[in-house]
C-alpha cells in the first residue's frame, strides 16, 4: 500500500454517486466509435457554450475541426478568480468499467475519455488554470492486453494529429512526460512534432503523461545528478530540493507542483503519479467514471480547493 504524508484535510472530500447519463457514443458504419463525433450528445450539465468539434472519416483518417475560445468566462458562482489553481493534475480513472456498463467495448471508453479531456481542456482555458497536467497512460498499463495498449497507441496518435491545428490556434502548449522510449516510432516523433509546434503557445499548458512512473522520474532525476557529480559539474553540497525539480521530467513547466489533484471513479490513491510534486498538493476524489466527468464535477473540485487552508507545514494565526 502506497502510503504519503500530504496536506490533505479531514472533511469528506468523496462526492457522493450521482445519476450516469446515457452514452454519447455514435457508432459508425464501420462499428468504429469516432473520436470527436458531430452527432455527440453534450449532457446540459455543461452550461457553457462547448465549441464542438466534428470529425470527417475517410480512408481510415480522421480530421476534427473545432476551436477553443479564445475568451475567458465569468466564473460560476462560488468560484473565486483569485484562488484558482494554477496548476491542476488529474487521474483520468473509469474508461473501462464505464464502457462495460453500457454493454461496449472498451475502447468505446477510451474514445469517450478523450472528449471528457478536451471539455476539460476548454473549462480550463475559460477559468485561468495555467497548467493541466493527465494521466493518460502508467508504465504499470504496458502489462494490459495487447490489444487494448495497441488501440490506445492508435487512439493517442489520432487524437494527437486530430487536434494539433485546433490546440495551436487556442494558444495551448502540449508537453509530454514519460519514458518515450516505449512508445511507436510514429508517435514518438509526432510528439516532437506537437511539442515543437506548440512550444511558444502560453495560455494553457497541457502536460500528458504517458509511460509514465513517479518512482522512475524520480530515478532518472537522481541518474542525472549523479552523472553530473561524476564529471565534477556539480559537487555534494549542491544536490538539494531545487536540484532535484529541476530534473524531473515536470521541468517543462513553470509550474511543476500541482495545486489539486483529482481522481475519478471513487478510487482513494495516486497510483504511483507525480510522487514528488504531490507532497503538498490538494486531493480530490469523485465517484464518477473519467467520461461522466464535467463541468458540474470539475466546479465541485474547484470549490473544494478553495475552502481549505494551505499551511505548507505552519500555522495560520
Amino acid at each position: 500500500m502506497l502510503s504519503l504524508s500530504l496536506a490533505i484535510p479531514t472533511v469528506n472530500t468523496l462526492s457522493p454517486p450521482k445519476p450516469k447519463p446515457k452514452s454519447s457514443l455514435v457508432q459508425t458504419a464501420s462499428n468504429q466509435t469516432e473520436i470527436f463525433p458531430s452527432r455527440v450528445f453534450v449532457p446540459n450539465r455543461f452550461g457553457y457554450k462547448l465549441q464542438a468539434a466534428t470529425t470527417d472519416v475517410a480512408n481510415g483518417k480522421i480530421s476534427v475541426a473545432g476551436e477553443f475560445s479564445e475568451e475567458e468566462e465569468e466564473l460560476p458562482e462560488g468560484l473565486n478568480k483569485e484562488l484558482m489553481p494554477k496548476h491542476v493534475a488529474v487521474i483520468m480513472d473509469g474508461n473501462g468499467r464505464w464502457a462495460r456498463q453500457r454493454g461496449l467495448p472498451t475502447s468505446a471508453g477510451h474514445e469517450a475519455g478523450v472528449r471528457s479531456l478536451r471539455e476539460l481542456v476548454e473549462l480550463c482555458c475559460r477559468w485561468g488554470i495555467q497548467v493541466l497536467t493527465v494521466f493518460a497512460f502508467s508504465s504499470e498499463n504496458w502489462i494490459r492486453p495487447k490489444v487494448e495498449v495497441d488501440f490506445l497507441m492508435s487512439l493517442f496518435e489520432r487524437a494527437l494529429k486530430s487536434e494539433l491545428e485546433t490546440f495551436s490556434r487556442g494558444g495551448i502548449r502540449i508537453s509530454v512526460i514519460g519514458d518515450s522510449s516505449k512508445l511507436p516510432t510514429s508517435l514518438q516523433e509526432l510528439i516532437h512534432e506537437v511539442e515543437e509546434t506548440t512550444k511558444d503557445n502560453s495560455r494553457l499548458q497541457l502536460i500528458v503523461a504517458v509511460s509514465y512512473s513517479g518512482k522512475y522520474d524520480v530515478v532518472q532525476a537522481c541518474r542525472s545528478i549523479a552523472e553530473k557529480a561524476k564529471h565534477g559539474n556539480i559537487q555534494l553540497e549542491d544536490i538539494n530540493e531545487s536540484l532535484i525539480e529541476r530534473e524531473l521530467e515536470t521541468n517543462c513547466t513553470e509550474f511543476p507542483y500541482p495545486d489539486l489533484l483529482i481522481r475519478t471513479s471513487g478510487e482513494l490513491r495516486v497510483s504511483n503519479f507525480l510522487l514528488w510534486q504531490l507532497a503538498y498538493t490538494e486531493l480530490f476524489f469523485d465517484q464518477q467514471l473519467w467520461p461522466d466527468f464535467g463541468k458540474d464535477e470539475f466546479v465541485e473540485a474547484l470549490t473544494s480547493h478553495q475552502q481549505r487552508q494551505r499551511r505548507y507545514g505552519g500555522r495560520h494565526s
